[in-house]
């Protein structure tokens, strides 16, 4: 059997969601493609998604959405899906805002959609909140997510100075998906 091809797809207009993207894919032993600043990706990547068993989305979540350099991407996807390409892969996602809540929910919903739109099935976080008084700013999973990985990098904050546990957590939730694409993969 051979090794799932797992592909992180994400925009980052600051750096930190690249940072974390970075963290999904070390866990997902995944390769990386960046959306460029113009909502862009070169020619040979979508040929690496059209191959990949697993898509992973990644984006800020700005007013309330993916950014709109996700958004040209996803609509790119319409030859995808007009050729059904995408169908029966597995999908995630990840975000980050400057907020706990920020509305990150929004744009993980976004991916979620976009990939039911493809026939794709979405695979969660899958890791409990720590959500106890105990807990704190650095444990997995703390802003509390279950259908994807979300940081909270306060605006202010460079991308050297995001929460260990939210790295940690997108790392986790990498391993998640690719453990998901070898069962997947294995029928």
């Amino acid at each position: 059997m051979s090794h799932p091809n797992v592909v992180v797809v994400y925009h980052s207009g600051y750096g930190h969601t690249q940072r974390m993207a970075h963290a999904v894919a070390d866990g997902a032993q995944a390769r990386v493609l960046a959306i460029d600043a113009d909502g862009n990706l070169p020619p040979p990547a979508w040929e690496e998604l059209n191959q990949a068993d697993a898509i992973i989305f990644g984006a800020p979540t700005y007013m309330g959405g993916p950014s709109w350099q996700f958004k040209k991407f996803a609509d790119a996807t319409s030859k995808q899906w007009f050729a059904g390409l995408w169908k029966d892969k597995l999908f995630g996602g990840f975000t980050n805002s400057a907020t706990m809540n920020g509305d990150k929910g929004e744009t993980i919903g976004y991916f979620m959609t976009l990939a039911a739109q493809h026939g794709g099935l979405w695979v969660s976080l899958g890791i409990m909140p720590s959500n106890s008084k105990a807990a704190g700013r650095n444990d997995p999973n703390y802003v509390g997510g279950y259908a994807g990985a979300l940081a909270t990098t306060p605006s202010d904050a460079g991308v050297g100075e995001m929460a260990q546990g939210d790295l940690d957590t997108a790392r986790m939730y990498g391993e998640r998906v690719l453990a998901a694409a070898v069962r997947w993969k294995q029928g």
